[in-house]
């Protein structure tokens, strides 16, 4: 009896095998690509150094992230930002001709998102900025990388711990939507 059904039922079971294994493999390849994207910097349009604009030249996060105290989104710089220094300073280099591409095109460089947070949370770089938090503690050692990479899981547990070693409101309506 067994056999006939099996018999009977072939392609049903056959397309049922196929379909769970084809979630396995899906399920195994969201894991590995996102355990892999951890501490590996993301790919860039433009190789963009951190290690030279902050840790050798000092400039300021604020100065290229603009919006990061006054939005809940810390923002990337424009292409424009970029050219006023770099109309005359390297603009030989590769990366700042690929720059000045992007100028002339009057086009927006597309940089890949290091960190993302999933869409129940709401988190804002404003309050924190003004809380007085040092970048290092979320980003890591950026004056020293070359290329910006996530160094924090950014979990809910991490940040709990945090906010409760700032004193901060540790009620779920402040982080969640």
């Amino acid at each position: 009896m067994f056999i006939e059904i099996i018999k009977r039922y072939r392609l049903a079971i056959f397309v049922v095998f196929l379909l769970l294994w084809a979630v396995v493999i899906g399920i195994a390849v969201l894991i590995f690509s996102v355990k892999k994207a951890e501490g590996r910097p993301p790919i860039q349009p433009i190789n963009f150094s951190h290690k030279i604009h902050v840790g050798e030249m000092e400039i300021n996060c604020i100065k290229c992230h603009e919006f990061v105290d006054k939005s809940p989104v810390a923002g990337a710089p424009a292409v424009e930002l970029c050219m006023q220094c770099h109309k005359v300073v390297a603009k030989d280099k590769m990366q700042i001709i690929r720059l000045k591409e992007y100028w002339e095109e009057k086009k927006p460089i597309e940089w890949a998102r290091v960190y993302s947070l999933p869409d129940f949370i709401y988190f804002t770089h404003k309050r924190h900025v003004k809380a007085g938090l040092d970048c290092k503690v979320c980003h890591g050692d950026v004056p020293n990388m070359s290329r910006m990479k996530r160094v924090r899981k950014l979990k809910m547990g991490w940040c709990l711990n945090c906010h409760r070693k700032m004193n901060a409101p540790t009620d779920c309506v402040t982080c969640h939507k």
